[in-house]
C-alpha cells in the first residue's frame, strides 16, 4: 500500500515520550541511574533514552512545560492533509526539524499530537552520546 491509502494506518509507530523536567541531571540520576534506561544522545536541552522492547525513545528535556507524544508517520506533508480531511485539526503547520519534517495536530476530542517525519536521516552519535550529525 502507498502512503495515501485510507486503508493503510496514518500512524507509523511512536517515536518518542517527551517528559519535561526541571533538570536534565536531575532526570539523568531518576531515569537512567535509577530506573536503568540507557543513555542514546544527548544536546544541552534534551536526552533521549532507551526503552526496552521497543523503538520508542524516552526524551527528558528543558525545552517546554508540556509533555508530548510524538509519532512516527511517512511523510509529515500527506500526514497533515489526511488528518485535516478525517475530521482533525493542524495546530501548527509543517515545520523543518533536524531530521526531517513535524507538525502538530488535534483530533476531534481534543487529543493533541506531534507529527514527524525522518526524511533528512537519523542522528549519529559520538561515544558520548552527543548528536555528531544526519546519516
Amino acid at each position: 500500500m502507498n502512503s495515501n491509502s485510507d486503508e493503510e494506518g496514518l500512524f507509523r509507530k511512536v517515536d518518542c515520550i517527551r517528559v519535561p523536567l526541571p533538570s536534565i541531571q536531575e532526570g539523568l540520576k531518576f531515569y537512567r541511574e535509577l530506573l536503568g534506561h540507557q543513555l542514546i544522545w544527548r544536546t544541552d536541552s534534551a536526552v533521549g533514552l532507551n526503552i526496552p522492547e521497543s523503538e520508542a525513545e524516552l526524551v527528558i528535556h528543558v525545552e517546554t512545560d508540556e509533555s508530548e507524544t510524538d509519532i512516527k508517520v511517512n511523510s509529515v506533508e500527506i500526514a497533515a492533509l489526511r488528518f485535516k480531511k478525517a475530521g482533525g485539526s493542524i495546530l501548527k503547520d509543517p515545520f523543518d526539524i533536524p531530521i526531517g519534517k513535524c507538525c502538530v495536530v488535534m483530533d476531534p476530542w481534543s487529543n493533541k499530537f506531534v507529527l514527524l517525519d525522518s526524511s533528512k536521516g537519523v542522528f549519529v552519535t559520538d561515544s558520548n552520546r552527543n548528536i555528531l550529525g544526519l546519516k
